[in-house]
């Protein structure tokens, strides 16, 4: 099924993505031509009026980018998370002067708060932007289940809930809550259906709990089975796959997309890749040996993947495939 979606999917000219929220600030390291960094955006725009804090983007843990597809005269811009509260998104968006205005939609990878805790004044933006339209709000049912974290003594942190459907439609979203893949934006993009779970070591996020059906206990959710991810055509390139967090792992992700996209070679892939934490940072050397097999051109780890990994990958890597993302960055596909 979610390959005859994907045949679908229009090709599109150009991408260009805007990093809104990120874990990282970099704007000194140099990056090739198709990148260009925070400050040079900033400068741009006239954002940039002196050298302080207050006129640099804030670094967040979470993941919020802006990704734009151009084909002929259309273009179309979507929103893919919207990191972890309101204040980056707003602060972030007015220094970046994101054209929110232009989203006509958003998509939320998966239920954490990580994610979706900025989803609320995402739509909030968008929608006073444009002059009160509503804008479609991708989600599935499984991101809305209380989540929490075992700690080491066994007591589980809880997770701030993702807006509810009632929050997000206050706010002015057509929520769309399916399961299935689908197109979207006049099938510029590809939202994925549920990823199949078929690499042995990529076994999810360890600790992660869900409460049962009894409201009160809690019950192992390692695999996070809502998680989606987002891909595009781009014309003479491939498919350019943004995957969020990679619960499921990096690399199911990629061999579904390559399912789906059949004889559109995969070639990008951007997102947080999680490979961080005592307990999965075990997998990297795996995952970077199976990442190969996909021919890809462009590598963008971001948010979660963790410096280890992205050590691991630059060692075997060259720059001219590797480019770490970093809040305000700007990636041309």
């Amino acid at each position: 099924m979610s390959a005859n979606v994907a045949r679908d999917l229009k090709p599109v000219d150009a991408l260009e993505v805007q990093v809104l929220v990120d874990n990282v600030t970099d704007t000194l390291s140099t990056v090739p031509k198709d990148v260009t960094n925070e400050g040079v955006v900033l400068v741009r725009n006239g954002s940039l009026k002196m050298s302080a804090g207050e006129y640099r983007c804030c670094a967040h843990h979470g993941l919020s980018l802006i990704i734009t597809a151009r084909a002929g005269k259309e273009k179309r811009t979507l929103i893919f998370d919207a990191g972890p509260e309101a204040y980056t998104v707003t602060r972030n968006g007015a220094l970046l002067k994101v054209p929110f205005a232009d989203a006509g939609a958003l998509v939320l990878s998966h239920g954490h708060w990580d994610h979706a805790g900025g989803l609320v004044e995402a739509v909030r933006q968008v929608v006073a932007a444009n002059g009160g339209s509503q804008v479609e709000c991708h989600v599935n049912p499984g991101m809305f289940v209380t989540r929490g974290a075992r700690r080491h003594s066994d007591e589980v942190l809880l997770q701030k809930p993702v807006p509810s459907v009632r929050e997000l439609t206050d706010a002015g979203a057509t929520v769309v809550n399916e399961l299935e893949a689908r197109l979207i934006l006049d099938g510029m993009f590809y939202v994925s259906g549920e990823i199949p779970r078929v690499t042995a070591y990529e076994r999810g996020l360890p600790g992660q709990v869900k409460r049962a059906a009894d409201g009160k206990s809690w019950e192992p959710d390692p695999l996070i089975m809502d998680e989606r991810y987002v891909a595009a055509h781009v014309k003479g390139k491939g498919a350019v796959v943004f995957t969020a967090c990679s619960h499921a792992g990096v690399i199911n992700v990629l061999k579904d997309a390559r399912n789906v996209c059949g004889d559109v070679p995969l070639w990008a892939v951007m997102g947080g890749f999680h490979l961080s934490g005592e307990k999965i940072e075990q997998i990297i050397p795996d995952t970077v040996k199976d990442m190969q097999s996909f021919g890809l051109k462009r590598i963008v780890p971001a948010h979660c993947t963790g410096w280890r990994a992205v050590h691991a990958l630059a060692n075997v890597y060259g720059d001219d495939v590797l480019v770490p993302s970093a809040v305000g960055r700007q990636f041309a596909f």
